[in-house]
């Protein structure tokens, strides 16, 4: 099991959700992606070394990327997450 961390932009957007199905929704998510962080899907480009897993709740599509550190003993670093609508633009934007 990998230890997750967050940064700011990924703890302002959990702290942010009030719906309970939703906030359910991602813990299940995040417990997943500790278990297994392959689970996501691996971005190229401009994108590189960051892995993003794909969450769907009462039909609307939201994303969680992260960056895995393997020889950092075994770590997660959750960066950003929110509404698939422009995330990976705000991502980009971030990660400058």
């Amino acid at each position: 099991m990998y230890e997750l961390r967050y940064l700011k932009p990924a703890e302002r957007y959990f702290k942010k959700i009030r719906e309970k199905g939703l906030q359910d929704t991602f813990r299940v998510a995040l417990e997943k992606i500790s278990d297994d962080p392959a689970i996501g899907e691996q971005k190229k480009g401009d994108l590189a070394g960051i892995w993003c897993y794909d969450v769907f709740y009462n039909k609307t599509n939201y994303e969680i990327a992260y960056r895995i550190y393997d020889e950092d003993g075994q770590l997660v670093v959750v960066i950003m997450a929110g509404t698939r609508e422009n995330f990976y633009e705000e991502l980009k934007r971030y990660m400058k």
